[in-house]
C-alpha cells in the first residue's frame, strides 16, 4: 500500500513557506538520516515552534519522514508506512482504517499541530523559532546532553509518540503506538546516529544545564574534598597527641612529585597510576590509624609483620567488654571504614589527576611554584614550630621507617634465636639451684596493668598510695616485711604475656615473634628452676586462660588451674573472668590448703585490674565468697564500660580503684593464709594504656618481695630496694629481663652456662 505524499501542502504563513525543503529525493520506504531530521526541524518554524511549547509532538516528527517535507500528510499514516510495517499489514486487512487515514487530511480534528491550516495557532509558532535551535544543536553534543536531546532517544520517544493520540480518532490511535516499534526493514547500520552517551552522563548533563550554579558549586566542593583527603592522608601523624592543625598546613613533597607525573601522562596510564597511588595512599592511611591506636594502647607503633595476630585477641576483648553483638558491630564498622578510606583516597587522586590534565597549563605553573616554595623552605629550615617543618617528607619517611621495621623484624628472628640459646643457668645442677629458698612456699603473682603511674599519677596516686600504706601496715602487724623496686616492662598497655615471659625467662620478649621463639624452646624459667630442683611442686592459677595453653610445659608448671577449673559460678566482670578475691580463695581451697609432700611454687595471674575497669568487684567477707554467686548483684550494680571508656579522667579513677582492689585482695589473702615459710613476689606486668598512664609515660612497674623470714629479705639487701610495698622515686630501676638472673644468684644458684 502506498500513500500520495504530494497531495497536501502545509498552509503558508507570513514567514517561511518557501524555506521548507521538498522531500522529492527521499524514498518513502527508508527513513531519513537523523541529521536530516534535525536540520529540517531547525529550518522549519512551523514544525519546530510547537515542539518548544509541547515537546510531546517532537518524537513523532523525529520518527516520521513527514517532519522533513512540506507535504502536509497525516503524521500517523506516514509513521505507519515508514516505521511500522506491522501497521501496514494491519491496514491492508482493514480497508476501513485505510479510508479513514486517507480522509485524515480533510478532518481538521485529526491533524497534528505541525500540519494545521489554522493561521492563528501558527502565528506564535512562526514568530519564535529560536527554542528549537539550541535543542537541535544540543542533540549533537557528546557529553553534555540537554533535555531536548533526550527526546531523541528510544527511552523518551515512546511516551512522546503517544501524546498526539489523545486527540486522534479511533482509527488512527494504533499508528503512533506501532510507529514506536523498531522497523525490521531498516537496520541500525543504515541509520546514521550520533554517539549515544551513557545514561548517567545524560542525566548529569541535563542536571548541569538545569542547575548550572549548583553544578559548579558541587564540582568545586568535590575537588576541595578530594584535595583535603589527599593532603590529610599524606601528612597524618602516627601519634594522637601530634594531631593538630599545624601538622596539616604543610607542603608535602610527595604531592608535588605526584602532580608532576600525572600532568605528563596520557589518559589511560594517568588513570591507572592515579588509582594505584590512591590505593597505596589509602593503605598507608589505614596503617597510620593502626599506629595511632597501637601507640595509644600499647605505647608503640603497628608492626606490619607481627601484629596481625593481635586482632583475634582484640576481638575477644571487645566481645568480653561489649558482648558478641557489640563486638560484631565494631568489627563491621572497622571493615567499612577501611573500605571507605581506600575508595575515598583512590577516587580523590583520580579526580585531581583528571583536573590537572584538563587544565595542564595552570596545573604545571602551580606545581612549579609549589616545588620552588618547597625547596626554599627545606633549604632555609622554615618551621611552624619545633619539629614541624613546612617542607614535609612525612609519607616518604613513614614508608622508609616501615621498610626498615620489616627488615629489622626479619633479622631479629635469627638474632634472637641465637640469644635465647645462651643461658647462664642452663647447666646448673639441681642441687645448686635456689639453695637459699629451700622449704619455702613460693608465690609469684602478677597484678594486671599495675604500673608506675598508679603510684605517681596525681589522679590515681592518692587512692593507690593510701591503699599501699594501709596494706603494708597489715603486713607489719602480721609479722611480714617487704622490699620494693622498679622493673621496666617489655610491653606497655597490653600483651601481658610478653611481660610474664620476660620476667620468667630472663629474655627481653618485646614482640610476638620472640614470644613464639622462646616458648618453643627449652629456656629455664623461674618456675622451671624450682621444678628442676625437685624440691617444689609447681602449680599455676590463671583465671585469664580460657582455652588450651601449651605454654604450660615451657614454664615448667605441673598443674594448671585455668578459668574452667576454679569452680566459679558468678558473672564475668568485662574481660576478667572472675574477681581476684575469688581466684585466691579458690587457690586456697583447691591447692594451698591441701597437704603436700613438697612446698609449692605457685604462679598466679590476677585479672580484676584489666581494662576497661568497669564494672569493678568489691571485697566481700571471706566466708561469703562461696562459688561466686554473691558477685551477681555487685556486677549488676557496677558501672558499664561505655560509661568510662571514652573519658580519660573517669578511666584513671576507675583504674586506680581496680588496683586498690587487687592489692587489697592479695594482701588480705597473705595475711589470712600465709605463714613463716611463705614468700610472695608480686609485680605489675605492664603500665595501663596511654589514655590512663599518660603520653610518653615510662614502662616501669612496681615489684615487691614479701616474707616473714628476715633472712629472705637480707639476701637482697644489696639491691637497695625501698622498704615496704611502695618503691621510692629514686629506687633503682632494672630491665624486667634482668630479674631472673639476679634472683637466682641472690638465692644460692650457681651459674653454669
Amino acid at each position: 500500500m502506498s500513500f500520495n505524499t504530494s497531495s497536501r501542502q502545509l498552509s503558508k504563513t507570513d514567514e517561511a513557506p518557501e524555506d521548507v525543503p521538498s522531500q522529492e529525493v527521499t524514498p518513502l520506504d527508508a527513513p531519513a538520516p537523523r541529521d536530516t531530521v534535525q536540520t529540517s526541524e531547525a529550518e522549519t518554524p512551523e514544525v519546530s515552534a510547537p515542539e518548544a511549547k509541547a515537546p510531546e509532538t517532537e518524537a513523532p516528527e523525529a520518527k516520521t519522514p513527514e517532519a522533513e517535507a512540506p507535504e502536509a500528510k497525516a503524521p500517523e499514516a506516514e509513521a505507519a508506512e515508514a516505521k511500522a510495517p506491522e501497521a501496514e499489514a494491519a491496514e491492508a486487512k482493514a480497508p476501513e482504517a485505510e479510508a479513514a487515514e486517507a480522509k485524515a487530511p480533510e478532518a481538521p480534528e485529526t491533524e497534528t499541530p505541525e500540519a494545521t491550516t489554522d493561521p492563528e495557532p501558527k502565528a506564535p509558532e512562526a514568530k519564535d523559532p529560536e527554542p528549537e535551535t539550541p535543542e537541535a544543536e544540543a542533540s549533537q553534543t557528546e557529553t553534555s546532553q540537554t533535555e531536548a536531546s533526550d527526546t531523541e532517544t528510544p527511552e523518551t520517544e515512546g511516551p512522546e509518540a503517544e501524546a498526539p493520540d489523545a486527540d486522534a480518532p479511533e482509527g488512527e490511535v494504533e499508528a503512533p503506538e506501532q510507529a514506536a516499534a523498531p522497523d525490521p526493514a531498516v537496520s541500525d547500520a543504515d541509520t546514521p546516529t550520533a554517539p549515544r552517551p551513557r545514561r548517567w552522563r545524560r542525566v548529569w548533563g541535563g542536571w548541569r544545564e538545569k542547575y548550572p550554579v549548583a553544578a559548579r558549586v558541587l564540582a568545586w566542593t568535590t575537588t576541595a574534598v578530594a584535595l583535603a583527603v589527599v593532603v590529610v592522608a599524606l601528612l597524618m601523624p602516627t601519634q594522637a597527641d601530634k594531631v593538630r592543625l599545624a601538622a596539616f598546613v604543610r607542603l608535602p613533597v610527595e604531592a608535588i612529585f605526584g602532580a608532576a607525573l600525572l600532568i605528563v601522562l596520557p589518559r589511560k596510564p594517568r588513570i591507572a597510576v592515579a588509582a594505584f597511588a590512591g590505593l597505596g595512599l589509602g593503605a598507608l592511611t589505614v596503617v597510620n590509624f593502626l599506629d595511632i591506636g597501637f601507640n595509644e594502647y600499647l605505647g608503640r607503633g603497628f608492626n606490619v609483620v607481627l601484629d596481625w595476630s593481635l586482632f583475634s585477641d582484640a576481638q575477644g576483648y571487645l566481645q568480653d567488654t561489649f558482648g558478641k553483638g557489640g563486638a560484631l558491630g565494631i568489627a563491621a564498622l572497622a571493615v567499612t571504614l577501611v573500605i571507605a578510606v581506600l575508595a575515598l583516597t583512590t577516587l580523590s587522586v583520580i579526580r585531581l589527576g583528571n583536573l590537572a590534565a584538563r587544565h595542564t597549563e595552570t596545573a604545571t605553573r602551580t606545581t612549579l611554584v609549589l616545588a620552588i616554595a618547597w625547596v626554599t623552605c627545606a633549604a632555609l629550615g622554615v618551621q611552624y614550630a619545633a619539629g614541624i617543618p613546612i617542607a614535609s617528607e612525612h609519607t616518604m619517611q613513614a614508608l622508609q621507617f616501615k621498610a626498615e621495621q620489616v627488615q629489622r623484624t626479619l633479622q631479629d628472628e635469627a638474632e634472637f634465636a641465637k640469644i635465647a640459646k645462651k643461658d647462664n643457668f642452663a647447666n646448673t645442677p639441681p642441687d645448686q639451684l635456689l639453695t637459699g629458698l629451700r622449704g619455702k612456699d613460693m608465690m609469684i603473682t602478677f597484678i594486671e596493668s599495675y604500673g608506675r603511674s598508679a603510684i605517681e599519677d596525681p589522679v590515681m596516686a592518692p587512692g593507690v598510695d593510701a591503699t599501699l600504706t594501709a596494706e603494708n601496715k597489715k603486713l607489719t602487724d602480721a609479722g611480714f616485711a617487704a622490699k620494693s623496686g622498679w622493673l621496666t616492662s617489655a610491653t606497655y598497655g597490653g600483651s601481658s604475656w610478653l611481660g610474664h615471659s620476660t620476667f620468667m625467662s630472663g629474655l627481653w620478649i618485646s614482640n610476638q615473634q620472640r614470644y613464639r621463639t622462646v616458648t618453643a624452646g627449652e629456656r629455664l624459667t623461674l618456675p622451671g628452676a624450682f621444678k628442676k630442683t625437685g624440691a617444689w611442686d609447681t602449680v599455676g592459677v590463671m583465671p585469664g586462660v580460657q582455652k588450651a595453653w601449651p605454654e604450660q610445659n615451657f614454664y615448667g608448671i605441673d598443674k594448671l588451674y585455668d578459668s574452667h577449673k576454679l569452680g566459679y559460678k558468678g558473672p564475668k566482670f568485662s574481660w576478667s573472668t572472675m574477681p581476684d578475691q575469688y581466684a585466691l580463695t579458690a587457690f586456697e581451697r583447691l591447692v594451698h590448703s591441701k597437704k603436700h609432700d613438697k612446698p609449692l611454687m605457685s604462679t598466679i595471674i590476677l585479672t580484676s585490674s584489666h581494662q576497661p575497669w568497669a564494672p569493678i568487684p568489691e571485697l566481700v567477707p571471706q566466708d561469703q565468697v562461696g562459688d561466686g554467686s554473691i558477685y551477681n548483684a555487685i556486677e549488676k550494680a557496677g558501672k558499664k564500660p561505655a560509661d568510662i571508656i571514652t573519658d580519660s579522667t573517669k578511666s584513671k579513677q576507675e583504674y586506680g580503684k581496680s588496683i586498690q582492689y587487687s592489692v587489697s585482695s592479695l594482701i588480705n589473702y597473705l595475711v589470712k593464709y600465709g605463714n613463716k615459710n611463705t614468700v610472695l613476689i608480686f609485680l605489675g606486668d605492664h603500665q595501663p594504656i596511654a589514655r590512663v598512664s599518660g603520653n610518653h609515660a615510662s614502662r616501669d612497674v612496681p615489684v615487691s618481695i614479701v616474707a616473714k623470714d628476715p633472712k629472705v629479705l637480707d639476701k637482697i639487701a644489696a639491691w637497695n630496694w625501698a622498704d615496704g610495698l611502695q618503691p621510692k622515686q629514686d629506687t633503682p630501676v632494672w630491665k624486667m629481663n634482668a630479674f631472673r638472673d639476679r634472683f637466682l644468684t641472690a638465692y644460692g644458684s650457681t651459674p653454669a652456662p
